[in-house]
Parts: C-alpha cells; sequence; structure tokens
C-alpha cells in the first residue's frame, strides 16, 4: 500500500486482525508500551496473544544488537492462538532496532522508525555501513521517518523550562509519545493509559503528567500528519461470555496455587529463590498475603526446596519454583520428598540451557531433567501447561497429584509462557475441584494394636497417611534412608528395597487411572498424520493444524498434559495414525520419550532457538510428511 505523500482523507481499514512490534534499546520502554498496547486491545474487546522478548542483562549495551528489547502484540476480532509470525507494523526506535527485527517485517508491512537515532555512531554500532533511511534498503515497506525523540522534547518544552524533567528524563517519555501514534493508528481508547500512568507514578505527579502530554502528543500526531492516510479498526471478537481480565503465565500459576489453597483449606507456603524467568511468581504472591498465603525468600535453591518439605511435613500447601539452573540444585531434595512422600509442588519454568544459558529466552529443554534427573528410581509426576491462562488449571491439577496420591509433583511452564499474556474467562470459583475431597491429616493411631504406622498405605492411590507433627500417639520416624513397609523403620533388607521401588512406581502409574480420555481433535476422521505437543506448542500447532486443513489435508492433533505417568489411552492412540510427528523447542525429548514408551517411531521437528515456533514453520513440517504417508 502507497501513501500519499498530500493530505487525504483520512480511510478506516477494517481488519480481522494485525500483529504489531515495539522495538528498540532495553532502556527505552518497549516492555512498558507493549503492555500497555496489549490492554488497550483488552479493553476494546480483542482475542489476543503476546511475545515480550529481552535481553538478559540489566542494562544491555545500548544502540547494540545485543541490547534490543521488543514486544509483540497479536489482536484479532476472532480466536487466536499465537502471538503471530510476523509483524505488520513495526516501530524501530533505533538502527539496532531495525536491524535485528526488519527481516521479520512482513513485505509491505509498515514501517516507524525514530529517525532521531539514525546517527553515524548509532548506525555503525548497529552494523551498517550506510544508512537505510538513505538507500534503497526499504523499499518493500511502508515507510514513516518520524522524529520520534524531537517530538517527545517539543511536546515536553513546558516541563524542561520548568524545571520538572531535564532532557534526558524527557527522552524517556518518547515510549509513550510512539504508543500514542500507535493506538492512534489502531483506533486504540488511551483513557485507561493515562489511568495507569496516573496511578504508576501517583507520588510523582511531575513524571505522570509528562507522560501522559507524551502519550497524547504521539496521538495528536497521527491526526495532523500528512504521513499517515489510513488508520485501522479491529473489531471486538466474539468470545464466550464471562469476566476476562490479561493473564500471565507466572501470573496464572500464581493465582493457581491460591485457588489450590483456598479450595484444600490449607494454608500457602511459596519458598524460593530469585530466577529468570520464575521470579514473577513470587512477586505476585507476595501480594496476596490476605489469601493466607507465605512467601519466604531463601538465600539459595536448596534453602528454598529444604523450607517448602518443612512446610509439607507441617500440613500446608507447599510449593517452589526456578528455572533449569535451580532444579539442578534442588534434584537431592525433590527425591528426599519422593522419598519421604509429602505432597508438593516444583514449578520448573524453562529457559534456554544449559548451565545459565538464555536466561531470558524460552526453550522445552528440561523435560527428560524432570523425567529421570535424579539419583535412584526416583519417579515424579510431570504436569505442564499449554498456554499461559492455562498456567491457572495446570497448576490446580497438580495441587490435586500431590495431594491425593502425597508426592511431589513438577508442574512445567517455561518462558514464553511465563511472560506473555492473553485474556482468560475468570472462572466460577464454586466450580473448581473440591481439594478437600482428596486428602485427610491422619488423627488416630491405624494400626493393629494401636500403633502409628507411617507408611501403611491406601489400597487405591497407595498413599501414606499425612499426620501432622505434634499430634499425640502419631509420632513416627521421617528422612532419606530406605523405609520398611508399614512402619517406616529404617531398612537395608534387600527384598524390602526392591519392593518398595515398584511401590514407588505403581502409585505413581496409577494416577494415570484417574485421568479422562485424551481429546483427540481430527475433524475429518480419516486423518492419516497425528501431531503430539505438549506445553507452549499448543498454540503454534492448533494454528497450523487449522492452515493445512484449510488446505485440504486432513491432520489431527493431541496435546499431553500428563507427561509422567503418560495417559492409558496414548498408546493405543499413536498407534492408530501411521505418521506421528512430535514439534518440540528442544532436540526431541518428549518423541525419545514417546518411542521409548510405545515403540512407536514418532518423527520430530525440533528447534532451539529461544524462541516459540511460528505456525507457517509448523504447516511447512506438516507438508513434507504428506508425501511420506502411505497411500
Amino acid at each position: 500500500m502507497l501513501v500519499s505523500g498530500t493530505m487525504a482523507t483520512r480511510t478506516t481499514v477494517r481488519l480481522s486482525n494485525a500483529v504489531v512490534r515495539f522495538a528498540g534499546d532495553s532502556g527505552d520502554g518497549m516492555q512498558l508500551a507493549g503492555d500497555q498496547f496489549t490492554t488497550q486491545s483488552a479493553m476494546a474487546g480483542n482475542d489476543l496473544a503476546t511475545l515480550p522478548d529481552f535481553p538478559a542483562e540489566i542494562r544491555a549495551p545500548a544502540g547494540t544488537l545485543a541490547g534490543v528489547s521488543s514486544f509483540q502484540l497479536h489482536f484479532s476480532d476472532q480466536d487466536i492462538h499465537t502471538p503471530g509470525d510476523a509483524p505488520d507494523v513495526l516501530v524501530a526506535m533505533n538502527p539496532a532496532a531495525l536491524m535485528k527485527h526488519l527481516e521479520s517485517l512482513k513485505p509491505g508491512g509498515t514501517l516507524i522508525v525514530n529517525s532521531d537515532a539514525f546517527s553515524g555512531r548509532n548506525l555503525t554500532k548497529a552494523g551498517y555501513e550506510s544508512n537505510p533511511l538513505e538507500d534503497d534498503a526499504l523499499t518493500d515497506y511502508q515507510v514513516h521517518e518520524v522524529q520520534i525523540t524531537t517530538l517527545t522534547l517539543r511536546a515536553l518544552e513546558g516541563h524542561i523550562e520548568r524545571g520538572e524533567l531535564n532532557k534526558k528524563e524527557a527522552e524517556r517519555c518518547k515510549n509513550m509519545l510512539a504508543l500514542g501514534l500507535v493506538s492512534w493508528m489502531f483506533s486504540r481508547p488511551i483513557a485507561e493509559t493515562e489511568s495507569w500512568l496516573q496511578t504508576k507514578f501517583a507520588k510523582k505527579p511531575d513524571v505522570a503528567d509528562a507522560n501522559i502530554t507524551a502519550l497524547r502528543a504521539g496521538r495528536n500526531y497521527g491526526e495532523t500528519t500528512e504521513a499517515f492516510v489510513f488508520t485501522y479498526e479491529v473489531k471486538p471478537a466474539k468470545l464466550p461470555p464471562g469476566r476476562y481480565r490479561n493473564i500471565t503465565g507466572n501470573q496464572a500459576v500464581a493465582y493457581g496455587l491460591i485457588a489450590a489453597s483456598v479450595r484444600s483449606g490449607l494454608p500457602l507456603f511459596y519458598g524460593s529463590y530469585p530466577i529468570t524467568p520464575a521470579s514473577d511468581i513470587l512477586h505476585e504472591l507476595a501480594k496476596q498475603k490476605h489469601f493466607d498465603v507465605s512467601t519466604f525468600q531463601a538465600e539459595d535453591e536448596i534453602a528454598a526446596i529444604g523450607s517448602v518439605i518443612g512446610a509439607a511435613f507441617g500440613g500446608s500447601l507447599a510449593v517452589t519454583a526456578s528455572s533449569g539452573p535451580g532444579i539442578a540444585l534442588k534434584t537431592e531434595a525433590m527425591g528426599l520428598a519422593l522419598v519421604m512422600e509429602l505432597p508438593l509442588i516444583v514449578v520448573n519454568v524453562q529457559r534456554g540451557g544449559p548451565s545459565t544459558g538464555l536466561p531470558t529466552k524460552t526453550e522445552q529443554s528440561d523435560l527428560l531433567q524432570i523425567l529421570h534427573g535424579r539419583n535412584g528410581e526416583a519417579p515424579i509426576p510431570v504436569v505442564a501447561a499449554s498456554s499461559p491462562s492455562d498456567g491457572f488449571d495446570a497448576t490446580i491439577e497438580a495441587a490435586r497429584i500431590a495431594l491425593t496420591y502425597r508426592t511431589p509433583v513438577v508442574l512445567l511452564s517455561d518462558g514464553y509462557l511465563a511472560n506473555s499474556a492473553e485474556p482468560w474467562n475468570l472462572p466460577d470459583v464454586d466450580s473448581l475441584p473440591d481439594l478437600t475431597e482428596v486428602f485427610a491429616f491422619t488423627t488416630e493411631p491405624n494400626g493393629p494394636d494401636g500403633e502409628f504406622l507411617p507408611f501403611l498405605r491406601d489400597p487405591e492411590t497407595l498413599a501414606r497417611p499425612w499426620a501432622l507433627p505434634g499430634t499425640a500417639g502419631l509420632e513416627h520416624r521421617i528422612g532419606g534412608l530406605e523405609k520398611e513397609a508399614d512402619t517406616g523403620h529404617i531398612s537395608y533388607e534387600a527384598g524390602n528395597h526392591h519392593a518398595q521401588t515398584l511401590l514407588r512406581h505403581e502409585r505413581v502409574q496409577r494416577i494415570a487411572d484417574d485421568l479422562p480420555p485424551l481429546e483427540v481433535e481430527d475433524p475429518s476422521g480419516d486423518a492419516q498424520i497425528l501431531l503430539v505437543g505438549w506445553g507452549s506448542t499448543e498454540g503454534p500447532i492448533r494454528a497450523a493444524c487449522h492452515e493445512v486443513r484449510q488446505k485440504g489435508i486432513p491432520v489431527a492433533r493431541i496435546h499431553l498434559r500428563h507427561l509422567s505417568p503418560l495417559p492409558n489411552d496414548l498408546d493405543e492412540l499413536l498407534k492408530a495414525y501411521p505418521q506421528v510427528l512430535c514439534p518440540e523447542n528442544n532436540m526431541g525429548q518428549l518423541a525419545m520419550h514417546l518411542r521409548a514408551r510405545t515403540l512407536v517411531d514418532v518423527q520430530t521437528y525440533d528447534r532451539v532457538t529461544g524462541q516459540p515456533f511460528s505456525s507457517s514453520e509448523l504447516v511447512e513440517a506438516i507438508e513434507a510428511l504428506v508425501t511420506e504417508v502411505p497411500a
């Protein structure tokens, strides 16, 4: 689309969906601008999905590719499942942002650049030999050169003259000017953003006023400039009726923990050590102490899980969280919780690895670590969230399993789910599972001679009694040494150890008997290809399947929430399809697990770039399999 250089009557173009990406230095406020644009779109009633992407460094070198921070929003008038493959609009606040993100912009897409930042020094730092605004590098795009910094300073001249802000502080408001311009382009209301700014900077009213002034200046620039002859409108989505709010994956896990605490009647104890990208769970729970939530920031990962084991022994719903490096440190204590048979939850918000790896990037590479990364035969149930809002339900399910079977449970999330947001239809609290029905504290001796047998098991679940310390007559020994059946006394007898090992495996396997049948999405009923996913691949896989079906290719899909134990009907389902494809953000870890458990030749599509899958690349992977399907 060409933009006329003369003033023209503005035309509003109605779109079904749009993808907008803000990109700039990590100090340019791109996350804040993107977050507020997300709120505006939510207030407009759109379905949406976001993709924040930022450096691991607190303040990466300004003007460099390593320092670029971005925020992508996909919003639509219909149900969507991904943050979008490529942006329709790219806001580039400096040359580095342009260099890093231009190749993602759709051909013919709209490019808004802060031309003030394209100095010789900044161009050199970004790796440009010439100014792309002055050569033919951008001819495939609709380019709008906007002096964002200059316009911001001009709008805030009065604030600077009155001494309310200095020039550097005024320049920091340029993200709000960019947001105001993009809000105008897409007919987004800005009242909610103004209200948010007043609340955020309530103790600094001059800063609040400056940001609001810049926001309005951006909007006014769009209305008065001759450069933009089109505005865009995305109508509200037809979502199921209910009350909605935006929620990130970490928030959903935090609220799921609170809900599980309330529905079980147990106080919530959360002990953790700060680590990206799991720290926001601690931050959110620390605000919710009125729900009988206790939060403890430990001095290290081992102390964190040690505190949680103690809280579980004391009768709390006990939870810790970390990411791959921290999980490695917690491993021995996870084995201790397993052999003590105490209910607790370990949340693993996965990130790129190994070692410190990519702290702010996403990956699914901890699956085998979680399934097998403990000494001895140490089976632990594993549950995975599939979307940001699904973190709520997955957390409650993890709590149900932990309390029912008296075992530690691992809940898998990842950096993409943790930081991304989507609309969440608030559930009716009374409809949530009643967790008081799945456990009860033991208050009386349970032995035939009036003694207490701490490892006498429930015949259905194989769970041992949960006796609170200090209960008269129920004193007992626990620890990491092998237990004698029923009594829990220390035992080194070979036959007992073998029997207890089998029992611990059987207890986990019985969870599968309590799971509902897998839901298979196979609209035509004659698909020859089955896609199997887990965790955050759900959205891209769902979108890819929809797209290939539109092309006339029948394809089926299942998504696994329970990774240990695997559902009882999974083996039969996998063997019902000639081709099985498992896309993962790792090197094929679930595929390896499925091959070992079912002997089905599961094909893999793997990528470990620190970014979630795009639906278009999965479409290509599916189409490549079509020619291999037997007639």
